[in-house]
């Protein structure tokens, strides 16, 4: 069955929401609206829609006229089995001494590795995007100098492959928490994928709120692999929850926006300790101050 696509960006993110609700309402119906705030500093919001017949043209471009919208770009998409195509295109990662792959590439696993399983079906987190690319980078980098993680939390977690990663390397109990719950579920499915569900706690939470995460801090290494804006909202809390010289490792952020991120932190103690560009994305390692 052929599937449509209708899309278009506007700046103002109440109208965004408008046209959202506004397109729930169109005939044919969309089998699902998403409203994104666009990560590339314009300030725009995209609107789009999947629909199984194609979309009213007139209905659409009145919708786009009575928001402020750009004109709806309508496309359809060919027949796709998702499945296999994602299989196809993500190959396994390799990342200093870390593998992360999906069960169908199970044989193509090298010896001395530290194997880590995250099926292709959810691609973020898998390891081929830039930012979970540098995280995992940044936490051979560290254990390569001789650090040692003994609190540890993957704050942000989404697949936990960074959790995993630190539960492989170091004998020690590791926390990952989320915002969304389908992303805890998720976080725990990995872990006992990969033989790691009594070495993992899997917590629903926004950034540190959380009773398990508060008893565990202060934490000596953090992940936070989220957004530019989160990142900046989480610095007061990470500059709490994060003990004297300990390590945070950072993502999320686009190049531009990673001397700014660097700037807010450093004001709460924790400075940088390095940095490293991915395609359009920084990964940022940070440490907090011995002493005050």
């Amino acid at each position: 069955m052929p599937t449509f696509t209708a899309l278009t960006t506007l700046p103002d993110r109440d109208a965004a929401y408008r046209l959202e609700r506004a397109m729930e309402a169109l005939d044919p119906a969309p089998t699902g609206v998403g409203v994104f705030e666009m990560e590339d500093e314009s300030g725009l919001w995209e609107v789009g829609g999947y629909f199984e017949a194609a979309p009213d043209d007139t209905a659409l471009a009145l919708l786009a006229a009575a928001t402020g919208a750009q004109p709806f770009i309508v496309s359809e998409l060919p027949e796709t089995d998702w499945v296999a195509h994602v299989r196809r295109e993500l190959a396994p990662v390799e990342a200093g001494r870390f593998f992360v792959y999906g069960s169908h590439d199970a044989d193509r696993v090298p010896e001395g590795c530290e194997p880590l399983l995250i099926e292709a079906a959810m691609a973020f987190g898998t390891g081929h995007h830039g930012t979970t690319l540098g995280c995992l980078r940044a936490l051979d980098r560290l254990a390569e100098a001789g650090f040692t993680g003994r609190r540890v939390i993957d704050v942000g977690c989404g697949t936990a492959v960074l959790a995993m990663a630190a539960a492989r390397i170091w004998p020690r109990d590791v926390l990952a928490s989320d915002i969304d719950e389908v992303a805890v579920d998720v976080a725990r499915a990995n872990a006992a994928a990969n033989g790691l569900a009594d070495r993992i706690t899997c917590v629903e939470a926004a950034g540190f709120d959380h009773p398990t995460l508060a008893a565990a801090a202060p934490f000596d290494l953090v992940f936070a692999n989220i957004l530019k804006g989160p990142l900046i909202a989480l610095a007061p809390d990470m500059a709490a929850a994060l003990m004297p010289g300990g390590y945070a490792i950072l993502s999320g952020v686009l190049n531009a926006q990673a001397d700014e991120v660097i700037e807010v932190y450093a004001r709460s103690g924790i400075n940088l300790h390095h940095r490293e560009s991915i395609g359009d994305w920084t990964t940022i390692t940070l440490r907090k101050k011995t002493t005050d």
